[in-house]
């Protein structure tokens, strides 16, 4: 008995100190970018252009940005990515704190010569007008392809802003009669290698906040993504991804708090804070009779607010593949609908999907959930 009340008093406690810890850090980052006096412990050096014998630091301010929220700073950025990239040393590339940066979809391409640091310590904001993206890849804004050992790291103001009010007022989601186009992912990393990414802020994406597509050894801590007022964004996307590491990760947006498409495994979720939208998703899967195969997935501490779903597997009828080696435990959830849902005939279309099911869900196990709203799985 008094070993079943420690565990009691263990579980309740580390959900507390979650909560408070998540609630400071938001606070912490609210008050930076209000404006609020805040001296980091670390201090960055001012010149734009120092070389000491190990790292090359290069300050975006040297490259000719103005960083006044107004002037388009994209060649800026372009310019310094070339040089840290092209640098035989490590570079790091600090974009300073008390500024806002305007840039435009922008690509970030390696292999780099050596490992590049990014240190966003201010504002990088996108336009706020769709067109901007006309005869351009309407998917991409912020967009790191081939990048092998990529550190990005924020402090108390390093934001990223999406801009996405005016690409989901011309939502399908948010008025029916509005065509269904995509948007853009406000930051993704396609095909990089050994990625660490820490204490960032995005906000406001356009479609979805941050992704991971055919990357191999990611680790992402301390990420806030929040768009609370969307129709439809989702928070982290991970497709054809292996060894991926997430953890104390705050998400707040329309749509999948964390989605997990096909082909990826090696998936870890640790203190991961979700509310409104729908939840955590493995798919959906087999769309257009394809095969999709998701496997390795463990989620272990999560919290969920005031979500549509929890945890749910969604597959389209046709496809081939399977789901297998999934473990939930330690799940703590709040006025969730549906808690836990396996969805084998998914179908997010205006037309009716045929009946035809091939996939698979193999090996599922949940541990310690705790529900303040009757509990249920539902299998469809």
């Amino acid at each position: 008995m008094r070993s079943s009340s420690s565990n009691a008093f263990s579980s309740k406690f580390s959900v507390l100190q979650f909560i408070c810890s998540s609630i400071y850090l938001i606070i912490s980052r609210i008050k930076y970018s209000n404006g609020f006096n805040f001296n980091p412990l670390i201090q960055l050096p001012t010149n734009v252009l120092y070389r000491n014998t190990s790292t090359l630091l290069l300050n975006i301010n040297d490259f000719g940005a103005q960083g006044d929220r107004l002037t388009d700073d994209t060649k800026s950025f372009r310019e310094v990515w070339k040089a840290a990239c092209s640098s035989m040393s490590r570079a790091e590339i600090v974009i300073p704190e008390m500024k806002t940066y305007l840039v435009r979809p922008t690509d970030f391409v390696g292999p780099c010569r050596s490992k590049v640091t990014l240190r966003v310590y201010g504002y990088i904001v996108a336009p706020r007008d769709p067109e901007v993206w006309d005869g351009l890849d309407v998917n991409k804004w912020l967009y790191f392809r081939r990048v092998n050992r990529l550190n990005i790291e924020g402090g108390a103001g390093g934001m990223i802003d999406g801009m996405g009010h005016e690409w989901w007022a011309r939502s399908c989601k948010k008025n029916e009669s509005n065509p269904c186009t995509n948007a853009p992912t406000a930051v993704t990393f396609d095909k990089c290698k050994n990625l660490k990414i820490r204490n960032i802020t995005i906000f406001n994406s356009q479609q979805t906040h941050i992704a991971f597509t055919h990357c191999k050894g990611v680790e992402a801590s301390g990420i806030i993504l929040m768009s609370p007022d969307s129709p439809s964004t989702n928070g982290v996307h991970i497709s054809a991804s292996t060894n991926v590491e997430l953890d104390t990760i705050i998400v707040n947006t329309g749509n999948e708090c964390i989605s997990i498409g096909s082909n990826s495994s090696a998936i870890r979720m640790t203190n991961i804070f979700c509310q409104l939208g729908h939840g955590i998703s493995i798919g959906s899967l087999g769309k257009y009779n394809s095969s999709g195969i998701v496997e390795d997935v463990v989620l272990n501490r999560a919290f969920f607010f005031d979500t549509e779903t929890g945890l749910r597997i969604k597959t389209w009828q046709g496809g081939s593949g399977f789901v297998r080696k999934v473990v939930f435990e330690n799940i703590w959830m709040r006025n969730v609908s549906n808690p836990i849902v396996i969805d084998q005939y998914y179908c997010d279309s205006p037309l009716t999907c045929l009946n035809q099911n091939r996939k698979r869900v193999l090996h599922r196990n949940q541990r310690n959930f705790s529900h303040r709203r009757s509990y249920k799985i539902c299998m469809q």
